[in-house]
Order: C-alpha cells, then structure tokens, then sequence
C-alpha cells in the first residue's frame, strides 16, 4: 500500500514527459504538476525514481505543507516538524528555498528562519544541534512557497540528478544531462533504440547526447554511476531496498552492454578538444568502444555504415551562447542540406532557440515542443527526413499566362545575345559562358550557360537595393526562372539560382549545400570539374578564360606558381601548356582538393606538381630567398577575414605590400600576372615604378563580359631588366 507522497521537479515544459517516464517506472498516480510531476508510493519508489529517472532534477519527500498568516510563523511551523526523525545532532544539513512566499522578498530569510528552528529543537532536546554544510550535507531539506503556502520537504536526490557523474568540464555551452535525455526521448530514440535504429550527432560537443543515448538503448539507469544520493544521510535510509535497487540496475546494465555493441551511435565535431572531452566522457560512463567520436566537419557527415538508418539529432549554435558572429542561417541550410541529401528515411531532431534558422533547414517538422535551456526558451523541431517534407527556397516559376510584357522583352534579349554569341563560341569552341549580364534592368541577373554531358544553366541574382519594392523583385524573379528554361531547352531541375550578394571574407567560398555532385565540363580543350549547388560560385571563373589561355600560351618550360589558387583551373593550363613545374597554393583545404581532382582530370601527374595548403601571404614570406619562380599567377580575394589566416586581407589596401613580396619569388626574367574582381580597384602605378606594368585588362577581357569590363582586371608584371626583352611575347 502507498504510504508516501512524492515530488519530482523537472525543467520547465517537461512535467508532463517526466509523468509519462514515472508511470513507466511503475509509479501510482503520476500526475504532471506545477513544476514537475506527483507520485505515490513506497521509499523504495522514491529511491527507484532517484536511480532511474532521466528526466527529473530532484526527488522529494514532503514532510509537511502549512498556511501562514505571515513569514513570521516560519520559524513556529519549522519548529513543530520532528527533524529528529530525520537527521542527528552529529549530522550536518542544508536548506534550499525555491517559488515565492507573501511578505518575503528575500528567501534567506526564509532559510534562516528554517534553520534556526532546527537547531532550537535539536538544542533543546539533545543540548546540541546539527551543523550547517552548504556544499556536502548529510541531509538536504526543501521549501516550496506560493502564495502563502509554505511546503518542508527532504531533498531525497541531493546532488541535482542530471549530475549522472560521467562529465567533468564540458565544452561551451553543454546541454545538461537530463535536458539532453529529455531530447532524446521528444524525438523518438526510444523507439528508434528498441529497433535497433542508429543514433548520429553532427555537432556532439562534449558528447552528451550520444551518451544518454547509449544508456537509453543499453536500458542503464542513469544515476548508476553516482555513489551518493541525499537518502543515503538520511536516519530513515532503507538501504535493503537500496541494494536490492542497485543489484537490479546492475544486472540490467550487464544486459544492456552486451546489446549495445550492435548499435551505431556516432558523435561529429569540428572542435578537437570537445572530441577529447567526449571521448573522456563516454570512458568515465563506462561505455568506452560503445560509441564512436571524431572530428569531422559538417561537409564530412555521413551515416556510420551504408544500412543504417534512425535519428540525427543536433544542437547547433543559435546565437545565445554560440556562433553569434557566424553566419547561422548559412549553417543551418547546410545542415538541411546534408540531411535532405544522406539522411533520407531518417528523422531528424534540431534544438534551437531560433524558430527562423530552424525554416532555414528547408524541412517542414511533424513536431514542435517548446522547451528550456537554462533561461532560454527554444525548439525542438522533429522531422521525418523525406522528399514529402522538403521545402523548397527557391522562387517558383511563373507560368506563361501570369507574365508581363516584361517577361517577353527578356526571352527576346537571351534570344538576341545567344544569336550574336553563337559564331564566336562555335569557332573558339567555348562552352561555358555567360549569355546575360543585368542586360535589362528590371532583370538584374547573371546568366551563365555550361555544356556538358547535358546542359546547365546557373543563374545569380544581384541583391537588389533597399529603394526596390521586394515583392515586384520577387515576381520578375519567378518570371525570369520560368523564361530562362523555355529559352535555352534545358529541364528546369538542370537550373541553379543563387542570390550575389556584396561578399567579404571568404563568404563567396562559403558552402551553401552539401550534394557533393559535381559535373565535368571543357575549356579550349580543357577539362574541369564545375559544382552548381554548394557554394555561391562553380569552381571555373568564366571571366577568367583568356587569362587562364594566356598562362598556357607562357608556360612551356617554366616554373609556375599558382597563388590563391582556388580550384587550380590556372595551374591545369600551366601544365597543359608544357611547364617543367608547378606549384599550387591555397588556405583551403576542400579547393585544394578539388584542384587536385582537376589536375587528375587532364591526366596531370607526378611530384613536380604540387598542391600547397598555406595562408598565401606567409607561405610568400616563407619563400623568399628559397625558391624562385618563371611565371607566376596572383589572384587574391578582393577581402579576407579567414579564421585560419593570420590576420585579414584587403587587396585595395595591401596590393602593393602583396606584389613587391611576390616579385621576391620571380625570376629576373619572370612574369607576374596580378589580376582582381574588385570593380573599383586602382592600381598604385607609383608605388610599384620599380617594375614595368602592363595593363592586359581589355585583351584578357572574353566577349562574352564585354558588356561589364570593370567586372575584370588584369596586369603583367616585370623586372626592368627582364621587361624589354619578353614584353613581346606576351
């Protein structure tokens, strides 16, 4: 038969998950209450609650619950609960006041008055009191007030319960243990675990959500590893219920283990540090081997094994805590995107405090819970990963009978600029090219054509500024995706959009998707992998074709340097061109590869290719008086604030400082192509008069750009000595 009334308090929003958990438990009458949940039953049940809730903070025991004319009766209703039942004069205590009471507005006041009770009552009857132990009590005693109801209970848990006591000093901004349970179970893993579904985190931090998902799947209670609770100082302890508790719980663990090295359970992160600290901590849980961490960045994150399929669940940063100074909705569309693009047949759970990067994912949830990090009210968005839910950011054609007459006047301008472009790309054999370049201004677009083993077409609107009405923007936009396809015979799933906006840093290098699809198209004989989806350009800078023409026609039998070199398209015509060397640099890592797979692509091969990634401008100082070069290529970002560059790079500011360290590399009888983007460059002619300059802008200018010549600079440079001799040739 009950006997005892308990109380579990739990994070806000989460009493009704912690009744439903206590009712599983086996708990009588599991009600969700203000703050928590109720219960009934044996101590033996309050202690089971201790050992295996996931949910709950603390468990207690209410000893007494009064109604107070006025915080002066505190001490009188303190005085009247037998606290010898419960505790002795050679133990020590602890007093914690949550809620409000009438006429208190500081709750040490209240504490005090509980405190000084006890010791009068244990004074008077023993001649001594208990002592008072803020930080390791024996005994830890509750009060509860609202309104004016004052509830005295035993704090049966003592130490908070998502204390499991696997975790030490987390990384940033940890999820607690039973809010990462809470998670877990809103989305589903329980049922996902009990089919023996994968459990993934691409953001795992110090891995908490993986670990409690592991102890979820294994059935191990999560208060096992705890050797102390705030019953075990109490006088009342049964601790013959307690062991027969813990011998289940262990028995049960053993069981659990052995099933949970058949699961895939897998942690991400692009931090070392945190990957260590998960990997300590999943030790410490006593699940080492049974959980995988490793560092991978976002780009990298795939499932664990080609057949599994369950919950990708994440806690990305959202701003409060993390990540306000990073590009957030960037992030999260690339999270959708690798979820839309690997997960399919998953679900997937995302925890934000921002409803508005969470529709950047481009997923449509199934359900929403509004939860509680500490003091921040955030989201739990669950989502069935499938083609039904995916949502589309892209603008939506319009159809042929909704256009305007403006419509009409741009297919007859694509018309027009394909007949005037089409005997000059058949005889120079061209490609890729742009056909439309904001020609009309009410249709501020960048149009540019490949063909390939099928045809593409990859469209970039210029941001329009603030004086345009958005929506009218918005339809000629949809008029102009529905023209483009009709015009130019291409299936409309074969049509790329992207918005350009006015870029700084790397932000036009940034990945806008995660398809991973790439498709090879020709140059003048030239082979190149392009990219349409995830990232703000393709990997071949169209504007750059003569340029890059004009370093194979000088590269025979010389040393080259490609500098910022992004997807090596430069160093492939170097070497085309009969180099004897070349060397290519970039910070990236992802374009260095891709040059890689360019220069794989054109059968280009063998050590006196290199592929360097290094910050540009140290790498430069590094060389000097090392090595010297015949024919070098400098193409910098027009701006730079990369994290892994060692300070930042304006090319306005810092071309002279640039191009005299990089003619430090050239040979005397070298050539420097410099060439930029920056639409408002100007070349500081007096400051670099130690070298002969030759302004190659116009003639390194394709027709196709012709229209828009600021979009494009370009110049030789030579030593004086060098410079009559070979300017000639160029």
């Amino acid at each position: 038969m009950s006997d005892h009334l308990f109380f579990a308090t739990a994070p806000k929003h989460l009493g009704s998950l912690l009744a439903e958990e206590l009712t599983r438990l086996g708990m009588t009458g599991a009600t969700e209450t203000r703050g928590g949940a109720r219960f009934s039953g044996r101590i033996e049940d309050g202690y089971r609650a201790c050992l295996w809730s996931r949910i709950a903070n603390r468990i207690l025991l209410p000893l007494a619950q009064v109604a107070l004319a006025g915080p002066d009766e505190i001490y009188d209703r303190a005085l009247d609960i037998a606290w010898e039942d419960h505790l002795t004069p050679d133990r020590t205590f602890a007093i914690q006041f949550d809620g409000q009471l009438e006429g208190v507005t500081n709750p040490h006041f209240a504490i005090l008055q509980v405190k000084d009770a006890i010791a009068d009552r244990f004074n008077r009857r023993y001649g001594r009191r208990p002592s008072v132990d803020p930080e390791y009590p024996d005994l830890r005693i509750h009060l509860y007030g609202q309104r004016d109801t004052l509830t005295f209970s035993l704090d049966l848990s003592g130490e908070s319960l998502h204390q499991r006591g696997y975790r030490e000093a987390g990384s940033a901004a940890p999820l607690k243990e039973n809010l990462a349970a809470a998670l877990l179970l809103r989305a589903g893993w329980s049922d996902i675990a009990a089919e023996g579904g994968a459990l993934l985190d691409p953001m795992c931090g110090s891995g908490t959500l993986i670990i409690e998902g592991a102890l979820i799947a294994a059935d191990i209670a999560p208060g096992l590893l705890r050797d102390r609770f705030g019953f075990h100082g109490w006088t009342q302890h049964a601790d013959t219920a307690w062991q027969r508790l813990l011998a289940e719980a262990r028995l049960r663990r053993t069981a659990g283990l052995k099933r949970l090295s058949a699961y895939s359970l897998r942690g991400y992160d692009v931090n070392p540090n945190a990957i260590r600290t998960a990997l300590h901590h999943l030790e410490r849980a006593g699940l080492a081997g049974l959980a995988h961490f490793e560092r991978r960045e976002l780009a990298d994150c795939w499932p664990g094994r080609e057949d599994d399929e369950g919950l990708v669940i994440v806690n990305p940063p959202y701003g409060e805590r993390l990540g306000a100074d990073e590009d957030l909705t960037q992030l999260y569309a690339r999270l959708g995107s690798v979820l839309k693009e690997r997960f399919v047949g998953w679900r997937a759970a995302v925890f934000t405090a921002s409803q508005e990067l969470g529709k950047s994912l481009g997923l449509r949830a199934i359900k929403l819970h509004t939860l509680y990090n500490g003091p921040i009210e955030c989201r739990l968005l669950s989502f069935q990963v499938e083609p039904t839910y995916f949502i589309s950011h892209l603008p939506r054609p319009l159809p042929v009978e909704a256009r305007s007459p403006g419509a009409t006047m741009l297919a007859n301008r694509l018309v027009k600029n394909l007949k005037a472009l089409r005997k000059w790309r058949q005889s120079a054999g061209i490609d890729c090219l742009r056909i439309y370049d904001a020609d009309l201004p009410e249709y501020a677009l960048a149009i540019d054509l490949y063909d390939g083993e099928r045809r593409w077409v990859h469209v970039q609107e210029y941001a329009a500024p603030a004086s345009v009405d958005p929506k009218r923007a918005r339809q000629r936009l949809r008029e102009a995706l529905g023209v483009i396809p009709d015009v130019l015979d291409v299936p409309s799933e074969q049509v790329f959009f992207k918005v350009r906006r006015q870029q700084k840093g790397h932000a036009q290098y940034e990945r806008l998707a995660e398809t991973g699809r790439f498709h090879a198209v020709t140059e003048y004989g030239h082979k190149f992998w392009v990219n349409f989806e995830d990232y703000l350009d393709t990997g071949l800078f169209l504007d750059h074709r003569d340029v890059r023409r004009l370093i194979g026609s000088l590269a025979s039998g010389k040393r080259f340097l490609n500098l910022f070199a992004y997807t090596g398209t430069a160093t492939v015509y170097a070497a085309n061109g009969g180099a004897s060397a070349t060397t290519t640099v970039d910070l990236s890592r992802t374009y260095l590869d891709w040059a890689g797979r360019n220069l794989e692509l054109n059968g280009i091969e063998g050590t006196q290719h290199q592929l360097i990634q290094a910050d540009c401008l140290r790498w430069i100082a590094s060389m000097i008086g090392v090595r010297r070069f015949d024919l070098i290529f400098l193409d910098p970002p027009s701006f730079s604030t990369s994290k892994r560059m060692q300070g930042t790079l304006d090319i306005q500011r810092d071309h002279v400082e640039i191009i005299h360290a990089t003619m430090r590399l050239l040979e005397p009888s070298g050539r420097l192509l410099f060439s930029n983007n920056l639409r408002r460059f100007h070349l500081d002619h007096a400051a670099l008069a130690d070298f002969r300059i030759t302004d190659l802008s116009a003639e390194t200018l394709p027709r196709d750009f012709a229209r828009n010549p600021r979009i494009h600079h370009c110049w030789l440079l030579q030593h004086p000595d060098a410079a009559a001799d070979t300017a000639h040739h160029v």
